[in-house]
Parts: structure tokens; sequence; C-alpha cells
């Protein structure tokens, strides 16, 4: 071998020691870098997840987060609307019927007003169960929509299957529902509204140290308390929707 070729190989082998004493430690460095921005963009997420995360609770059962039913009913443009129309909605739900004389004006003037101050919101929503689904067909659900002033696209004021509507009622929410013929318009029920998020489970604020669990939707804003003195819920169910929204 020549004394050309072996100053040949020492030059190749002197550049390769000067690239590794230059460059290596530099590619370490960027790699270690970019590791560090990785661990801070997922710390960064979590924390950003946790700050979206609100503080209502989950509404439990036997340990379970109790979640909305499985249902299916026609609404007021005679579709058939089920709880997967509501995934990655927050909304609202009452129990009502359309000939009610008592609560049920005062309670879907609750909603109208909820529904207004939240138009702007495209996954914000109202699920109404009629408990008369004998009259209650979608023609006059449609015409009582229009009366109150239903606007909101994701409310929908459900029909169907009576047994199948008391038991979502009565068994799925714990909301009472049940005729009554001795009682004014036939039928009784409660005033109460459930919160539900936006994967579906039951959601609300904790009371003095107890969820709320459902939210009064007989007593307005502008009544502040009802007749016995009860402050009215409708302000709190509002901040809480806004919670839910924002998760």
């Amino acid at each position: 071998m020549s004394k050309k070729t072996n100053y040949s190989y020492i030059g190749i082998a002197f550049i390769v020691l000067v690239f590794g004493i230059i460059f290596i430690p530099r590619i370490v460095d960027r790699i270690s870098n970019n590791d560090i921005s990785r661990q801070e963009s997922r710390s960064d997420l979590k924390e950003e997840q946790a700050l979206k995360k609100s503080d209502l609770v989950y509404i439990s059962n036997n340990g379970e987060n109790r979640k909305v039913p499985d249902f299916s009913f026609t609404n007021q443009h005679g579709e058939t609307i089920t709880n997967k129309d509501y995934e990655g909605k927050v909304y609202v739900i009452e129990f009502f019927f359309t000939t009610c004389p008592t609560i049920c004006p005062r309670m879907n003037r609750n909603l109208i007003q909820i529904q207004n101050e939240f138009k702007d919101f495209d996954d914000f929503g109202v699920a109404s169960f009629t408990i008369n689904p004998e009259h209650d067909t979608p023609e006059v659900l449609k015409a009582y929509a229009e009366k109150y002033g239903v606007t909101n696209p994701n409310w929908h004021l459900m029909t169907g299957d009576k047994e199948a509507i008391y038991k979502l009622s009565n068994e799925g929410f714990y909301i009472y529902a049940a005729e009554n013929e001795s009682v004014e318009g036939g039928f009784e029920h409660s005033g109460n509204f459930a919160l539900i998020d936006k994967n579906g489970f039951i959601r609300s604020r904790v009371v003095n140290g107890n969820p709320l669990i459902y939210y009064n939707g007989i007593t307005s804003e502008a009544e502040a308390v009802d007749e016995d003195g009860k402050s009215e819920e409708i302000s709190a169910l509002k901040e809480d929707i806004k919670k839910l929204l924002n998760e």
C-alpha cells in the first residue's frame, strides 16, 4: 500500500473524529431538548385538560356514574331522535305535557330563557319528553314549540311509547311522573330539570357538601324564591351549563 493511500485513510479518520467531537454533542443536545419540549407539551396538555374540568360532580348509583339511558322517540318534526343525537352536546332534560295547567308553562318559559341565553352555542340543547303521548302527537308538540318560541334545533320535544317514557322518567332519571285522574290536568310529575354533559353523564353542583342532583325548573330568576321561601335554581343551572360547555 502506498504512502499516499495511508495518508488518505488518515485524513478520512481525522475528519470523522472531528465530526464526532463537534457535531455529535450538538445532535444529542437537540434530541434532549426535543424530548424536554415533548415532555413539557404533554405536561401543558394535562394542565390544560385539568383546567377545563369543572367542579360539577357526577351522580353515582351503586358506585357507577349515572348516564342517560338509551332512548328512541319521535320529535315535533316527525323525526326519530335517540340519545346518540345528543352526543357531544350539553343539554337539559324535562318531563312535561302540553295540556298541563300548572307547572309546565312555568318550566318551559324558564327553558326558553335558557335557550335564548345560549343561542350562539351549537353544542347546547334541550330534551323534553311528554308524559301524555296519546294526546301529544308530533303535530301537537310542534304547535306547542311554536307557541313558546322554541328555536334551538337541538331542542326536541318527544313523544312515543308511554311505558318507555315512564320507565325513562321514573327508573332512568328518578324524575317522578304518573297518571292521576284526581289531580288537575290528569297527570302529576316533578318540576325538576336534569343537566347532562357532552358524554351523556348526569352532572350537578355540590351544595352544603351534597350534590344538588336536580335543578328546580319551576321558580324563575325574576321570582327569586318559591312559595316556601326556597331560592330559585335557574341562575345556578345557567352557570353550570356554561361550565360544562367549557369542558
